[in-house]
Protein backbone atom coordinates (compact mmCIF):
# COMPACT_ATOMS: atom_id res chain seq x y z
CA UNK A 1 0.00 0.00 0.00
CA UNK A 2 1.39 3.40 -1.00
CA UNK A 3 0.20 6.60 0.62
CA UNK A 4 1.57 10.15 0.70
CA UNK A 5 2.27 10.12 4.43
CA UNK A 6 4.85 8.61 6.69
CA UNK A 7 5.70 8.02 10.32
CA UNK A 8 9.02 9.48 11.40
CA UNK A 9 11.35 7.76 13.88
CA UNK A 10 9.62 9.45 16.82
CA UNK A 11 6.34 7.78 15.86
CA UNK A 12 4.60 11.02 14.84
CA UNK A 13 2.32 10.73 11.81
CA UNK A 14 3.22 13.15 9.01
CA UNK A 15 1.10 14.06 5.99
CA UNK A 16 2.96 14.78 2.77
CA UNK A 17 1.43 17.89 1.13
CA UNK A 18 3.63 17.87 -1.96
CA UNK A 19 7.09 19.14 -2.77
CA UNK A 20 6.35 22.89 -2.96
CA UNK A 21 4.20 23.07 0.20
CA UNK A 22 6.54 20.79 2.18
CA UNK A 23 9.46 23.06 1.27
CA UNK A 24 7.63 26.10 2.66
CA UNK A 25 6.55 24.18 5.76
CA UNK A 26 10.18 23.22 6.42
CA UNK A 27 11.35 26.83 5.91
CA UNK A 28 8.70 28.12 8.35
CA UNK A 29 9.57 25.37 10.82
CA UNK A 30 13.17 26.55 10.85
CA UNK A 31 12.13 30.11 11.62
CA UNK A 32 9.69 29.04 14.33
CA UNK A 33 12.27 26.86 16.06
CA UNK A 34 14.72 29.77 16.19
CA UNK A 35 12.28 31.82 18.31
CA UNK A 36 12.18 30.16 21.70
CA UNK A 37 8.97 31.88 22.91
CA UNK A 38 7.04 30.49 19.95
CA UNK A 39 8.72 27.09 19.74
CA UNK A 40 8.04 26.31 23.40
CA UNK A 41 4.35 27.11 23.01
CA UNK A 42 3.54 25.23 19.77
CA UNK A 43 4.82 22.30 17.70
CA UNK A 44 6.73 23.90 14.84
CA UNK A 45 5.31 21.82 11.93
CA UNK A 46 1.71 22.05 13.17
CA UNK A 47 1.99 25.82 13.62
CA UNK A 48 3.62 26.26 10.20
CA UNK A 49 0.63 24.53 8.55
CA UNK A 50 -1.85 26.63 10.54
CA UNK A 51 -0.13 29.83 9.41
CA UNK A 52 -0.14 28.70 5.77
CA UNK A 53 -3.88 28.06 6.15
CA UNK A 54 -4.22 31.69 7.33
CA UNK A 55 -5.88 30.67 10.58
CA UNK A 56 -6.87 34.05 12.07
CA UNK A 57 -6.98 32.71 15.62
CA UNK A 58 -3.33 31.61 15.63
CA UNK A 59 -2.15 34.57 13.57
CA UNK A 60 -3.39 36.87 16.35
CA UNK A 61 -1.72 34.75 19.03
CA UNK A 62 1.64 34.59 17.26
CA UNK A 63 1.81 38.28 16.36
CA UNK A 64 1.43 39.11 20.06
CA UNK A 65 4.53 37.07 20.98
CA UNK A 66 8.14 38.29 20.90
CA UNK A 67 9.41 38.38 17.29
CA UNK A 68 6.05 36.95 16.23
CA UNK A 69 5.52 39.57 13.47
CA UNK A 70 8.66 38.27 11.75
CA UNK A 71 7.19 34.77 11.56
CA UNK A 72 3.87 36.15 10.26
CA UNK A 73 5.65 38.10 7.50
CA UNK A 74 7.56 35.00 6.52
CA UNK A 75 4.32 33.00 6.39
CA UNK A 76 2.73 35.66 4.17
CA UNK A 77 5.67 35.40 1.75
CA UNK A 78 5.20 31.62 1.60
CA UNK A 79 1.45 32.01 1.02
CA UNK A 80 2.04 34.48 -1.84
CA UNK A 81 4.62 32.16 -3.43
CA UNK A 82 2.35 29.10 -3.21
CA UNK A 83 -0.60 31.01 -4.67
CA UNK A 84 1.50 31.88 -7.70
CA UNK A 85 2.63 28.26 -8.06
CA UNK A 86 -0.77 26.60 -7.68
CA UNK A 87 -3.06 29.44 -8.78
CA UNK A 88 -5.37 28.71 -5.87
CA UNK A 89 -5.89 29.35 -2.17
CA UNK A 90 -3.30 27.52 0.02
CA UNK A 91 -5.98 26.44 2.53
CA UNK A 92 -7.92 24.79 -0.31
CA UNK A 93 -4.83 22.98 -1.59
CA UNK A 94 -4.01 21.63 1.88
CA UNK A 95 -7.61 20.51 2.43
CA UNK A 96 -7.66 18.87 -1.01
CA UNK A 97 -4.44 16.98 -0.16
CA UNK A 98 -5.98 15.65 3.06
CA UNK A 99 -9.20 14.48 1.39
CA UNK A 100 -7.26 12.94 -1.50
CA UNK A 101 -5.18 10.95 0.98
CA UNK A 102 -8.36 9.88 2.83
CA UNK A 103 -9.96 8.70 -0.43
CA UNK A 104 -6.89 6.67 -1.37
CA UNK A 105 -6.71 5.18 2.11
CA UNK A 106 -10.40 4.21 2.02
CA UNK A 107 -9.99 2.53 -1.36
CA UNK A 108 -7.02 0.51 -0.06
CA UNK A 109 -8.47 -0.66 3.25
CA UNK A 110 -12.27 -0.85 2.76
CA UNK A 111 -13.59 -4.12 1.32
CA UNK A 112 -16.06 -3.77 -1.55
CA UNK A 113 -18.53 -6.07 0.23
CA UNK A 114 -18.84 -3.53 3.07
CA UNK A 115 -19.63 -0.54 0.83
CA UNK A 116 -23.22 0.53 1.35
CA UNK A 117 -25.61 0.42 -1.54
CA UNK A 118 -26.86 3.66 -3.03
CA UNK A 119 -29.51 5.01 -0.69
CA UNK A 120 -32.92 6.31 -1.70
CA UNK A 121 -31.71 9.80 -0.77
CA UNK A 122 -28.75 9.42 -3.18
CA UNK A 123 -31.11 8.40 -5.97
CA UNK A 124 -33.35 11.42 -5.37
CA UNK A 125 -30.33 13.74 -5.22
CA UNK A 126 -29.14 12.42 -8.56
CA UNK A 127 -32.25 14.03 -10.06
CA UNK A 128 -32.81 17.09 -7.85
CA UNK A 129 -29.16 18.21 -7.98
CA UNK A 130 -28.63 17.25 -11.61
CA UNK A 131 -26.84 19.75 -13.84
CA UNK A 132 -29.62 19.36 -16.41
CA UNK A 133 -32.74 19.05 -14.26
CA UNK A 134 -31.70 20.83 -11.03
CA UNK A 135 -32.56 24.43 -11.96
CA UNK A 136 -35.78 23.57 -13.89
CA UNK A 137 -37.01 21.55 -10.89
CA UNK A 138 -36.22 24.48 -8.59
CA UNK A 139 -38.21 26.85 -10.82
CA UNK A 140 -41.16 24.46 -10.99
CA UNK A 141 -41.21 24.09 -7.20
CA UNK A 142 -41.16 27.88 -6.79
CA UNK A 143 -44.05 28.17 -9.24
CA UNK A 144 -46.00 25.55 -7.24
CA UNK A 145 -45.33 27.53 -4.04
CA UNK A 146 -46.80 30.73 -5.48
CA UNK A 147 -49.66 28.88 -7.18
CA UNK A 148 -50.66 27.32 -3.85
CA UNK A 149 -50.16 30.64 -2.05
CA UNK A 150 -52.55 32.57 -4.29
CA UNK A 151 -55.17 29.90 -5.06
CA UNK A 152 -55.65 28.48 -1.58
CA UNK A 153 -55.56 31.81 0.26
CA UNK A 154 -58.14 33.63 -1.87
CA UNK A 155 -61.29 32.40 -0.01
CA UNK A 156 -59.83 33.31 3.40
CA UNK A 157 -58.68 36.71 2.09
CA UNK A 158 -62.23 37.43 0.89
CA UNK A 159 -63.66 36.34 4.25
CA UNK A 160 -61.33 38.56 6.32
CA UNK A 161 -61.96 41.48 3.96
CA UNK A 162 -65.71 41.00 4.35
CA UNK A 163 -65.47 40.82 8.16
CA UNK A 164 -63.31 43.96 8.46
CA UNK A 165 -65.22 46.09 5.94
CA UNK A 166 -68.59 44.76 7.10
CA UNK A 167 -69.38 43.78 10.71
CA UNK A 168 -66.28 45.26 12.37
CA UNK A 169 -66.66 48.62 10.63
CA UNK A 170 -70.40 48.71 11.44
CA UNK A 171 -69.76 47.91 15.11
CA UNK A 172 -67.13 50.65 15.40
CA UNK A 173 -69.39 53.22 13.70
CA UNK A 174 -72.29 52.33 16.00
CA UNK A 175 -70.04 52.49 19.08
CA UNK A 176 -68.74 55.92 18.10
CA UNK A 177 -72.29 57.11 17.45
CA UNK A 178 -73.30 55.86 20.93
CA UNK A 179 -70.39 57.85 22.38
CA UNK A 180 -71.55 60.95 20.53
CA UNK A 181 -68.60 60.94 18.09
CA UNK A 182 -70.50 59.83 15.00
CA UNK A 183 -69.82 61.95 11.92
CA UNK A 184 -66.82 63.67 13.55
CA UNK A 185 -63.16 63.60 12.58
CA UNK A 186 -62.65 60.90 15.23
CA UNK A 187 -64.87 58.55 13.23
CA UNK A 188 -62.85 59.38 10.09
CA UNK A 189 -59.59 58.66 11.91
CA UNK A 190 -60.74 55.31 13.31
CA UNK A 191 -62.67 54.07 10.26
CA UNK A 192 -60.74 55.55 7.33
CA UNK A 193 -57.35 55.65 9.05
CA UNK A 194 -56.98 52.70 11.43
CA UNK A 195 -59.51 50.17 10.10
CA UNK A 196 -59.00 50.91 6.39
CA UNK A 197 -55.20 51.17 6.70
CA UNK A 198 -54.40 48.28 9.03
CA UNK A 199 -57.32 46.17 7.81
CA UNK A 200 -56.17 46.58 4.22
CA UNK A 201 -52.96 44.79 5.19
CA UNK A 202 -54.40 42.22 7.62
CA UNK A 203 -56.59 40.74 4.88
CA UNK A 204 -53.38 39.31 3.41
CA UNK A 205 -52.47 37.31 6.52
CA UNK A 206 -53.73 34.05 4.86
CA UNK A 207 -51.49 34.76 1.85
CA UNK A 208 -48.45 35.10 4.10
CA UNK A 209 -49.44 32.03 6.12
CA UNK A 210 -49.72 29.79 3.04
CA UNK A 211 -46.41 31.14 1.69
CA UNK A 212 -44.61 30.38 4.95
CA UNK A 213 -46.21 26.93 5.17
CA UNK A 214 -44.92 26.07 1.69
CA UNK A 215 -41.42 27.39 2.43
CA UNK A 216 -41.34 25.57 5.79
CA UNK A 217 -42.15 22.29 4.04
CA UNK A 218 -39.26 22.81 1.60
CA UNK A 219 -36.86 23.78 4.40
CA UNK A 220 -37.77 20.93 6.77
CA UNK A 221 -37.67 18.36 3.97
CA UNK A 222 -34.02 19.24 3.27
CA UNK A 223 -34.62 20.61 -0.22
CA UNK A 224 -33.46 24.19 0.41
CA UNK A 225 -29.88 22.98 1.00
CA UNK A 226 -30.11 21.23 -2.39
CA UNK A 227 -31.31 24.49 -3.93
CA UNK A 228 -28.11 26.19 -2.74
CA UNK A 229 -26.07 23.32 -4.22
CA UNK A 230 -27.95 23.56 -7.54
CA UNK A 231 -27.45 27.33 -7.72
CA UNK A 232 -23.71 27.06 -7.02
CA UNK A 233 -22.86 26.83 -10.72
CA UNK A 234 -24.97 29.89 -11.51
CA UNK A 235 -23.54 31.83 -8.56
CA UNK A 236 -20.01 31.02 -9.74
CA UNK A 237 -20.66 33.29 -12.70
CA UNK A 238 -21.08 36.16 -10.23
CA UNK A 239 -17.85 35.36 -8.41
CA UNK A 240 -19.86 33.84 -5.55
CA UNK A 241 -20.82 30.30 -4.55
CA UNK A 242 -23.93 28.39 -3.55
CA UNK A 243 -23.59 29.41 0.09
CA UNK A 244 -24.40 32.98 -0.99
CA UNK A 245 -27.73 31.80 -2.35
CA UNK A 246 -28.93 30.80 1.12
CA UNK A 247 -29.31 34.43 2.32
CA UNK A 248 -31.15 35.14 -0.94
CA UNK A 249 -33.61 32.33 -0.22
CA UNK A 250 -34.11 33.78 3.26
CA UNK A 251 -34.80 37.08 1.48
CA UNK A 252 -38.01 35.59 0.03
CA UNK A 253 -39.33 35.79 3.58
CA UNK A 254 -37.76 39.03 4.86
CA UNK A 255 -34.78 41.15 3.79
CA UNK A 256 -33.62 41.89 7.37
CA UNK A 257 -32.71 38.31 8.44
CA UNK A 258 -31.37 37.70 4.93
CA UNK A 259 -28.87 40.54 5.40
CA UNK A 260 -27.93 39.17 8.81
CA UNK A 261 -27.44 35.72 7.22
CA UNK A 262 -24.56 37.13 5.15
CA UNK A 263 -22.48 36.87 8.35
CA UNK A 264 -22.11 33.16 7.57
CA UNK A 265 -19.88 34.06 4.61
CA UNK A 266 -16.20 34.03 5.56
CA UNK A 267 -14.91 36.25 2.77
CA UNK A 268 -15.67 39.97 3.31
CA UNK A 269 -16.13 40.72 -0.40
CA UNK A 270 -18.51 37.77 -0.72
CA UNK A 271 -20.47 39.14 2.22
CA UNK A 272 -20.69 42.66 0.77
CA UNK A 273 -21.61 41.52 -2.76
CA UNK A 274 -24.26 39.15 -1.43
CA UNK A 275 -25.63 41.90 0.84
CA UNK A 276 -25.99 44.20 -2.19
CA UNK A 277 -27.93 41.54 -4.12
CA UNK A 278 -30.21 40.34 -1.29
CA UNK A 279 -32.62 43.37 -1.45
CA UNK A 280 -33.52 42.43 -5.04
CA UNK A 281 -35.11 39.22 -3.73
CA UNK A 282 -38.85 39.79 -3.34
CA UNK A 283 -39.61 39.75 0.40
CA UNK A 284 -42.97 38.62 1.76
CA UNK A 285 -44.01 42.22 2.45
CA UNK A 286 -44.19 42.88 -1.29
CA UNK A 287 -46.49 39.92 -1.87
CA UNK A 288 -49.74 41.73 -0.86
CA UNK A 289 -49.04 44.34 -3.56
CA UNK A 290 -48.68 41.62 -6.20
CA UNK A 291 -51.77 39.80 -5.00
CA UNK A 292 -53.90 42.96 -5.06
CA UNK A 293 -52.87 44.14 -8.53
CA UNK A 294 -52.67 40.66 -10.09
CA UNK A 295 -56.19 39.85 -8.86
CA UNK A 296 -57.45 43.10 -10.44
CA UNK A 297 -55.73 42.95 -13.82
CA UNK A 298 -54.91 39.22 -14.22
CA UNK A 299 -57.59 37.33 -12.23
CA UNK A 300 -57.15 34.14 -14.27
CA UNK A 301 -53.34 34.09 -14.09
CA UNK A 302 -52.52 35.86 -10.83
CA UNK A 303 -50.29 33.00 -9.60
CA UNK A 304 -48.21 33.08 -12.78
CA UNK A 305 -47.82 36.88 -12.60
CA UNK A 306 -46.60 36.64 -9.00
CA UNK A 307 -44.19 33.83 -9.94
CA UNK A 308 -42.65 35.98 -12.67
CA UNK A 309 -42.25 38.89 -10.26
CA UNK A 310 -40.11 36.67 -8.05
CA UNK A 311 -38.17 35.43 -11.08
CA UNK A 312 -37.61 39.04 -12.19
CA UNK A 313 -35.96 39.76 -8.86
CA UNK A 314 -33.59 36.81 -9.33
CA UNK A 315 -32.77 37.78 -12.93
CA UNK A 316 -32.06 41.42 -12.00
CA UNK A 317 -29.89 40.27 -9.07
CA UNK A 318 -27.86 38.10 -11.48
CA UNK A 319 -27.40 40.95 -13.96
CA UNK A 320 -26.41 43.40 -11.20
CA UNK A 321 -24.05 40.77 -9.79
CA UNK A 322 -22.34 40.40 -13.19
CA UNK A 323 -22.00 44.19 -13.44
CA UNK A 324 -20.48 44.48 -9.95
CA UNK A 325 -18.20 41.50 -10.55
CA UNK A 326 -16.66 43.21 -13.57
CA UNK A 327 -16.43 46.69 -11.97
CA UNK A 328 -16.26 47.24 -8.21
CA UNK A 329 -15.38 43.61 -7.43
CA UNK A 330 -13.13 42.92 -10.39
CA UNK A 331 -10.40 40.43 -9.61
CA UNK A 332 -12.14 39.11 -6.47
CA UNK A 333 -10.86 35.66 -5.53
CA UNK A 334 -13.56 33.02 -5.53
CA UNK A 335 -13.87 31.14 -2.25
CA UNK A 336 -14.40 27.36 -2.32
CA UNK A 337 -17.87 26.00 -1.59
CA UNK A 338 -18.15 22.90 0.58
CA UNK A 339 -21.42 21.91 2.25
CA UNK A 340 -22.92 18.78 3.74
CA UNK A 341 -26.37 17.99 2.42
CA UNK A 342 -28.78 17.06 5.23
CA UNK A 343 -30.82 13.87 4.88
CA UNK A 344 -34.32 14.10 3.51
CA UNK A 345 -36.98 14.16 6.21
CA UNK A 346 -40.74 14.16 6.30
CA UNK A 347 -41.71 17.63 7.55
CA UNK A 348 -43.46 17.52 10.92
CA UNK A 349 -46.67 19.38 11.67
CA UNK A 350 -45.03 20.88 14.75
CA UNK A 351 -42.06 22.18 12.79
CA UNK A 352 -44.26 23.69 10.06
CA UNK A 353 -46.51 25.25 12.71
CA UNK A 354 -43.59 26.84 14.58
CA UNK A 355 -42.07 28.28 11.40
CA UNK A 356 -45.41 29.62 10.16
CA UNK A 357 -46.47 31.02 13.53
CA UNK A 358 -43.21 32.89 14.05
CA UNK A 359 -43.11 34.45 10.57
CA UNK A 360 -46.83 35.21 10.26
CA UNK A 361 -46.83 36.57 13.82
CA UNK A 362 -44.04 38.96 12.83
CA UNK A 363 -46.19 40.19 9.93
CA UNK A 364 -49.18 40.76 12.23
CA UNK A 365 -47.06 42.53 14.89
CA UNK A 366 -45.76 44.87 12.20
CA UNK A 367 -49.38 45.63 11.23
CA UNK A 368 -50.14 46.74 14.81
CA UNK A 369 -47.02 48.86 15.12
CA UNK A 370 -45.36 50.35 12.06
CA UNK A 371 -48.37 50.06 9.76
CA UNK A 372 -50.78 51.41 12.36
CA UNK A 373 -48.66 54.52 12.97
CA UNK A 374 -48.10 55.04 9.24
CA UNK A 375 -51.82 54.65 8.48
CA UNK A 376 -52.69 57.32 11.05
CA UNK A 377 -50.05 59.68 9.63
CA UNK A 378 -51.39 59.13 6.10
CA UNK A 379 -54.93 59.84 7.29
CA UNK A 380 -53.78 63.08 8.93
CA UNK A 381 -52.08 64.17 5.70
CA UNK A 382 -55.24 63.29 3.80
CA UNK A 383 -57.31 65.29 6.30
CA UNK A 384 -55.23 68.48 6.11
CA UNK A 385 -56.55 70.79 3.36
CA UNK A 386 -54.12 72.48 0.96
CA UNK A 387 -56.04 74.95 -1.19
CA UNK A 388 -59.60 74.48 -2.33
CA UNK A 389 -62.57 74.20 -0.02
CA UNK A 390 -63.28 72.10 3.05
CA UNK A 391 -61.89 72.09 6.54
CA UNK A 392 -59.90 69.51 8.51
CA UNK A 393 -61.08 65.96 7.75
CA UNK A 394 -63.59 67.37 5.27
CA UNK A 395 -61.34 68.27 2.35
CA UNK A 396 -61.44 66.20 -0.87
CA UNK A 397 -58.51 63.76 -1.03
CA UNK A 398 -57.11 65.38 -4.17
CA UNK A 399 -56.85 68.72 -2.32
CA UNK A 400 -55.10 67.31 0.76
CA UNK A 401 -51.50 67.73 1.94
CA UNK A 402 -50.73 64.11 1.01
CA UNK A 403 -51.99 64.70 -2.53
CA UNK A 404 -49.88 67.88 -2.82
CA UNK A 405 -46.66 66.09 -1.79
CA UNK A 406 -47.41 63.06 -3.96
CA UNK A 407 -48.34 65.21 -6.94
CA UNK A 408 -44.95 66.91 -6.72
CA UNK A 409 -43.06 63.67 -7.50
CA UNK A 410 -45.64 62.08 -9.82
CA UNK A 411 -44.03 63.44 -13.07
CA UNK A 412 -41.02 61.17 -12.35
CA UNK A 413 -43.26 58.14 -12.74
CA UNK A 414 -45.30 59.28 -15.75
CA UNK A 415 -42.93 57.54 -18.25
CA UNK A 416 -43.42 54.35 -16.20
CA UNK A 417 -47.21 54.35 -16.67
CA UNK A 418 -48.29 55.33 -13.15
CA UNK A 419 -47.93 59.10 -12.95
CA UNK A 420 -51.10 59.51 -10.86
CA UNK A 421 -50.48 61.04 -7.40
CA UNK A 422 -52.19 58.13 -5.64
CA UNK A 423 -49.71 55.55 -6.95
CA UNK A 424 -46.74 57.90 -6.47
CA UNK A 425 -47.77 58.62 -2.87
CA UNK A 426 -48.06 54.93 -2.02
CA UNK A 427 -44.45 54.43 -3.14
CA UNK A 428 -43.32 57.12 -0.67
CA UNK A 429 -45.05 55.39 2.24
CA UNK A 430 -43.74 52.04 0.99
CA UNK A 431 -40.33 53.06 2.26
CA UNK A 432 -41.67 52.69 5.81
CA UNK A 433 -42.86 49.13 5.07
CA UNK A 434 -43.82 47.57 1.77
CA UNK A 435 -47.15 46.39 3.18
CA UNK A 436 -48.07 50.07 3.62
CA UNK A 437 -48.25 50.40 -0.18
CA UNK A 438 -51.48 48.41 -0.02
CA UNK A 439 -52.92 50.30 2.96
CA UNK A 440 -52.12 53.61 1.23
CA UNK A 441 -53.89 52.54 -1.96
CA UNK A 442 -56.86 51.52 0.20
CA UNK A 443 -56.93 54.87 2.02
CA UNK A 444 -56.49 57.18 -0.99
CA UNK A 445 -59.09 55.20 -2.97
CA UNK A 446 -61.46 54.93 -0.01
CA UNK A 447 -65.03 54.95 -1.31
CA UNK A 448 -67.89 55.45 1.07
CA UNK A 449 -70.70 53.13 0.07
CA UNK A 450 -73.80 54.29 1.85
CA UNK A 451 -76.05 51.61 3.31
CA UNK A 452 -79.75 52.20 3.82
CA UNK A 453 -80.29 52.98 7.49
CA UNK A 454 -83.24 50.64 7.80
CA UNK A 455 -81.32 47.64 6.44
CA UNK A 456 -78.56 47.55 9.04
CA UNK A 457 -78.11 43.94 10.26
CA UNK A 458 -78.32 43.18 13.96
CA UNK A 459 -75.39 42.12 16.10
CA UNK A 460 -76.52 38.47 16.03
CA UNK A 461 -76.93 38.60 12.25
CA UNK A 462 -73.38 39.93 11.96
CA UNK A 463 -72.09 37.08 14.15
CA UNK A 464 -73.94 34.58 12.00
CA UNK A 465 -72.45 36.15 8.88
CA UNK A 466 -68.92 35.85 10.34
CA UNK A 467 -69.32 32.18 11.36
CA UNK A 468 -71.04 31.01 8.18
CA UNK A 469 -68.56 32.99 6.07
CA UNK A 470 -65.65 31.32 7.85
CA UNK A 471 -66.84 27.77 7.18
CA UNK A 472 -67.74 28.72 3.63
CA UNK A 473 -64.18 30.03 3.12
CA UNK A 474 -62.74 26.78 4.55
CA UNK A 475 -64.88 24.76 2.13
CA UNK A 476 -63.84 26.97 -0.82
CA UNK A 477 -60.20 26.47 0.17
CA UNK A 478 -60.61 22.68 0.24
CA UNK A 479 -62.27 22.53 -3.14
CA UNK A 480 -59.55 24.79 -4.57
CA UNK A 481 -56.91 22.09 -3.94
CA UNK A 482 -57.71 19.90 -6.99
CA UNK A 483 -58.07 23.02 -9.16
CA UNK A 484 -54.37 23.80 -8.60
CA UNK A 485 -53.51 20.87 -10.86
CA UNK A 486 -56.38 21.58 -13.24
CA UNK A 487 -58.91 19.04 -11.93
CA UNK A 488 -62.47 20.36 -11.63
CA UNK A 489 -63.99 18.08 -8.98
CA UNK A 490 -66.49 20.28 -7.18
CA UNK A 491 -67.60 22.50 -10.08
CA UNK A 492 -66.96 25.73 -8.18
CA UNK A 493 -69.05 28.80 -8.71
CA UNK A 494 -67.93 31.66 -10.91
CA UNK A 495 -65.51 34.27 -9.66
CA UNK A 496 -66.88 37.01 -7.41
CA UNK A 497 -67.46 40.48 -8.78
CA UNK A 498 -64.71 43.12 -8.32
CA UNK A 499 -65.19 45.42 -5.35
CA UNK A 500 -65.59 49.19 -5.64
CA UNK A 501 -62.02 49.59 -4.34
CA UNK A 502 -60.63 47.26 -7.02
CA UNK A 503 -62.62 49.14 -9.69
CA UNK A 504 -61.21 52.46 -8.44
CA UNK A 505 -57.62 51.18 -8.54
CA UNK A 506 -58.17 49.76 -12.03
CA UNK A 507 -59.58 53.06 -13.24
CA UNK A 508 -56.62 54.93 -11.72
CA UNK A 509 -54.07 52.81 -13.58
CA UNK A 510 -56.00 53.00 -16.84
CA UNK A 511 -56.36 56.77 -16.74
CA UNK A 512 -52.72 57.45 -15.77
CA UNK A 513 -51.34 55.13 -18.47
CA UNK A 514 -53.56 56.14 -21.38
CA UNK A 515 -55.55 52.93 -21.33
CA UNK A 516 -52.62 50.55 -20.71
CA UNK A 517 -53.72 49.71 -17.17
CA UNK A 518 -52.59 46.07 -17.12
CA UNK A 519 -49.15 46.98 -18.47
CA UNK A 520 -48.86 49.87 -16.00
CA UNK A 521 -49.72 47.50 -13.14
CA UNK A 522 -46.84 45.19 -14.14
CA UNK A 523 -44.52 48.20 -14.32
CA UNK A 524 -45.71 49.27 -10.87
CA UNK A 525 -45.15 45.80 -9.40
CA UNK A 526 -41.65 45.74 -10.93
CA UNK A 527 -40.87 49.10 -9.28
CA UNK A 528 -42.18 47.89 -5.89
CA UNK A 529 -40.03 44.77 -6.31
CA UNK A 530 -36.80 46.58 -7.12
CA UNK A 531 -36.79 49.95 -5.36
CA UNK A 532 -35.30 50.71 -1.93
CA UNK A 533 -36.45 48.23 0.75
CA UNK A 534 -38.16 49.28 3.98
CA UNK A 535 -36.40 51.51 6.50
CA UNK A 536 -35.75 48.55 8.85
CA UNK A 537 -33.95 46.71 6.05
CA UNK A 538 -31.90 49.83 5.22
CA UNK A 539 -30.90 50.07 8.89
CA UNK A 540 -29.83 46.41 8.83
CA UNK A 541 -27.89 47.05 5.62
CA UNK A 542 -26.09 49.98 7.26
CA UNK A 543 -25.17 47.79 10.24
CA UNK A 544 -23.92 44.87 8.13
CA UNK A 545 -22.27 46.66 5.18
CA UNK A 546 -21.47 50.19 6.36
CA UNK A 547 -22.53 53.64 5.16
CA UNK A 548 -20.76 53.63 1.77
CA UNK A 549 -22.28 50.37 0.54
CA UNK A 550 -25.70 51.24 2.00
CA UNK A 551 -25.86 54.51 0.06
CA UNK A 552 -24.75 52.69 -3.08
CA UNK A 553 -27.49 50.13 -2.55
CA UNK A 554 -30.26 52.68 -1.83
CA UNK A 555 -29.47 54.94 -4.79
CA UNK A 556 -28.64 52.04 -7.08
CA UNK A 557 -31.94 50.28 -6.41
CA UNK A 558 -33.93 53.44 -7.15
CA UNK A 559 -32.13 53.79 -10.49
CA UNK A 560 -32.51 50.11 -11.36
CA UNK A 561 -36.22 50.13 -10.42
CA UNK A 562 -36.89 53.18 -12.61
CA UNK A 563 -35.00 51.77 -15.59
CA UNK A 564 -36.62 48.32 -15.43
CA UNK A 565 -40.13 49.78 -15.02
CA UNK A 566 -39.44 52.15 -17.93
CA UNK A 567 -38.38 49.23 -20.13
CA UNK A 568 -41.41 47.18 -19.08
CA UNK A 569 -43.97 49.90 -19.79
CA UNK A 570 -42.48 51.66 -22.81
CA UNK A 571 -41.34 48.38 -24.35
CA UNK A 572 -44.79 46.89 -23.79
CA UNK A 573 -46.46 49.90 -25.41
CA UNK A 574 -44.19 49.62 -28.45
CA UNK A 575 -45.06 45.93 -28.75
CA UNK A 576 -48.76 46.68 -28.45
CA UNK A 577 -49.18 44.95 -25.07
CA UNK A 578 -51.42 45.91 -22.16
Amino acid sequence: MTINAETNPSGVFLMDYGQEIEAEISRLQGEIEVHRAINEKYRSRWLAIKLLEEDNHFQEKIIALERGPEVIRSAEESIGYLRNVYGDDVETIIADSRYSWINRLVKDVVCADNIQEETRSDKVDRVLTSRIFGIPIFLVLMWVVFKITTDLSTPMVDWIDGVISGPITRWVVELLAWLGLGGTWVEGLVVDGVIAGVGGVLVFVPVMAFLYIALAILEDSGYMARAAFVMDRLMNGLGLHGKSFLPMIVGFGCTVPALMATRTLDNEKDRILTGLLVPFMSCGARLPVYVLLASIFFPENSGMVIFWMYMLGIVVAILIGLLLKNTLFKGKEQAPFVMELPPYRVPTIKGIWLHTRERTGSFVRKAWSIILVTSVVIWLLLAIPVGGGGGFAETPVNESAFAAVSDGISPLFKPLGFGDWKMSGSLITGFVAKEVVVSTLVQVNNLEEAEPVGNQPTFLEDLKEIVTGFFSAIWDTIRSIPLIVGIDVFSPESESEPTALMAAIEEGFNSSSGGHGALASVSYMAFVLLYTPCMVAVAAEYKELGAKWTWLSVIGQLVVAWLVSFIVFQGGVLLGLG
